[in-house]
């Protein structure tokens, strides 16, 4: 099988499959106390939450190569929320380019990655503190 290797992570296709399958029928792997209707608010508490990384361009494009690989299926390759296993959700993904989104503090979206909500699984044990903050980075990058 390929592996796609992060930094202190090994994830080969069989993850990336179990977690595409996982997403699109109920994303068992989420979050379920988060209802799938209405906005989704990160608490207060991950306003506080500071960006190691703002600003470091290197570790933007670490976040973009991360986001091809986990979060583009979904969220499409711009992040527009068009992704193929988007389009069968019932709840569609966040396009992140938005407003909505871009208004939020880094550390909301990061609680936002880190936690999950149905169908969007939970990353805080699949991807490093790092990873998810290059995440952050990326998703910033998605305004221009």
């Amino acid at each position: 099988m390929k592996n796609f290797i992060f930094k202190n992570t090994r994830i080969n296709t069989f993850h990336v499959i179990l977690l595409v399958v996982s997403v699109l029928f109920g994303g068992t792997i989420s979050n379920p106390v988060f209802s799938q209707n209405g906005s989704w608010t990160a608490p207060s508490s991950a306003d506080s939450y500071k960006n190691p990384y703002k600003g470091n361009e290197k570790t933007t494009l670490v976040g973009k190569k991360l986001f091809a690989q986990m979060c583009a299926i979904c969220h499409g390759n711009k992040g527009k929320g068009d992704g193929v296993a988007g389009m069968a959700l019932k709840t569609r993904p966040t396009n992140l380019s938005k407003d909505i989104v871009q208004k939020q503090t880094d550390g909301a979206i990061f609680w936002k990655m880190s936690e999950g909500r149905a169908p969007m699984a939970s990353y805080k044990e699949s991807l490093t503190e790092e990873q998810r903050w290059q995440l952050v980075n990326y998703i910033r990058a998605l305004k221009k």
